[in-house]
């Protein structure tokens, strides 16, 4: 009977170092949710904060905001991807995406900012297509990466429109021949390291699309750059630096 006694002792001993092993060596999955936060230079924007001229640009324009969603690609988290994300302000929709099943440790986070060329297939996404979020065909069709939209005080100090849309660029001086570049880019936040749980907070600085490197005028760039290819290209370079980690809860 001492002999079995001792025989279990043992069997339940080793299954526990082994359980505890495996723990440590082989840690267990956890869930990241990304949450997406919008600001002007540090102060917090939400739909609340709309159709109010309370901002101000680097070149000395007020502005009010009444729409802004964009759309993040290939959205990774350590080895999990999520295809895309639009995520609109207004509607407070697509404010945060969850991943399951994410490996504990150091895991790289980045996105790219609107869809690559190989990805930018016109039609091809359906809930995209419901909310109007498609580029003209007369554009090269595909998708938007961002729709910015609200008002600014112009010289005159009177209220006029702003239409900041950003698409892939599209040269049409030969309609019959259309050049496009991807101004679509990648923004890659570094590593996180992930030891349970997490919440992990992605910023928008809004107010670094009209000033770095290039310093927006909306006197004279104000609407219709859609089909406006320098332009297309001046505000692919001011959103490398929108984007930036924040938070990491856990």
């Amino acid at each position: 009977m001492k002999k079995l006694i001792w025989f279990l002792l043992i069997i339940i001993s080793f299954s526990s170092c082994s359980d505890e092993l495996d723990c440590c060596v082989y840690p267990r999955p956890v869930q990241v949710a990304l949450k997406f936060t919008q600001n002007w230079d540090g102060v917090p924007v939400t739909s609340s904060n709309f159709n109010d001229f309370k901002f101000t640009n680097q070149h000395g324009e007020t502005i009010s905001i009444s729409d802004l969603r964009y759309l993040l690609s290939n959205i990774t988290v350590g080895s999990k991807i999520k295809n895309y994300q639009l995520i609109n302000i207004g509607e407070n929709s697509g404010l945060q995406l969850n991943f399951e099943q994410v490996e504990q440790g150091v895991n790289i986070l980045k996105f790219r900012f609107g869809f690559s060329d190989a990805d930018n297939k016109d039609g091809e996404y359906q809930d995209l297509n419901s909310v109007s979020f498609n580029v003209p065909g007369m554009l090269g069709g595909g998708y938007h990466y961002m729709q910015f939209d609200g008002k600014y005080k112009d010289v005159n100090n009177q209220d006029a429109n702003f239409n900041y849309h950003t698409l892939r660029a599209v040269n049409r001086k030969d309609p019959t021949n259309l050049i496009f570049k991807d101004t679509s880019f990648e923004v890659n936040l570094g590593t996180v390291e992930i030891k349970n749980n997490a919440t992990i907070e992605i910023k928008m600085n809004i107010a670094e699309w009209f000033k770095n490197p290039n310093i927006w005028n909306l006197n004279e760039l104000n609407a219709v750059l859609m089909p406006n290819f320098e332009a297309q290209k001046l505000m692919s370079e001011n959103g490398k630096s929108v984007f930036s980690l924040g938070t990491v809860t856990q």
